[in-house]
């Protein structure tokens, strides 16, 4: 098995993105599994362009995209991503597109085809907290997970293809102290928890991990 995993480059004047440096810090191997390791530009559009090079050349079987997601206190895995772009920030280079949609022929929204709460189980097991999220968003994040949704969609590839979110490192909460934060370590073993269960579970375990609101 072939796993490309992604992180997001800093953004919004932070120094660092906990997401690109747990992802460079997972072993090119885990077991049977091969890890291909990327960085992604925070840029509508050109991320999705990135990611498309990066599966047409590397091919493989999973592919998880990992964003920050600063005050959240847990891993989460998203379940969906939806048509639309509406950045209250902007990208990396200075876009800020409102109520645009990504791809103007495309549905309005794709669900994940990663195991998202067989996921969110062995990532707990691991005394880790992790949940599954029902939004990820209208930012770049949202943005990397409909586009790779939609290539795989679009083009009839046999991938499974999903996001996780991971908090603020302990660092940047420093500067936000009423923000919650992670450990880089814990959220390794996140990602490799994530990796490993893609790869070995078929299909998602049925239990209630819905929200009220």
């Amino acid at each position: 098995m072939r796993v490309l995993i992604t992180g997001f480059e800093p953004f919004g004047g932070e120094p660092i993105n906990p997401a690109l440096q747990a992802v460079m810090k997972i072993e090119k191997k885990l077991g049977h599994i091969e890890v291909i390791k990327a960085s992604l530009p925070v840029v509508f559009h050109q991320s999705i362009d990135v990611l498309e090079q990066l599966i047409r050349l590397n091919k493989p079987d999973v592919v998880i995209c990992v964003g920050q997601a600063g005050g959240r206190a847990s891993v989460t895995l998203e379940r969906v991503g939806i048509n639309v772009d509406d950045a209250r920030i902007p990208d990396n280079k200075g876009k800020t597109p409102a109520d645009q949609r990504i791809n103007p022929k495309g549905p309005d929204a794709y669900f994940s085809t990663l195991p998202i709460k067989a996921i969110v189980s062995a990532i707990n097991d691991r005394g880790i907290p992790a949940q599954v999220s029902n939004s990820a968003g209208t930012y770049v994040c949202n943005h990397i997970l409909y586009g790779l949704c939609d290539y795989i969609a679009s083009n009839d590839l046999e991938i499974k293809g999903g996001f996780m979110h991971v908090p603020f490192a302990p660092e940047q909460a420093v500067k936000n102290p009423v923000q919650p934060s992670m450990s880089i370590d814990d959220i390794v073993r996140a990602i490799e928890t994530t990796i490993i269960v893609s790869c070995t579970v078929k299909d998602d375990i049925a239990v209630a991990d819905g929200s009220t609101h």
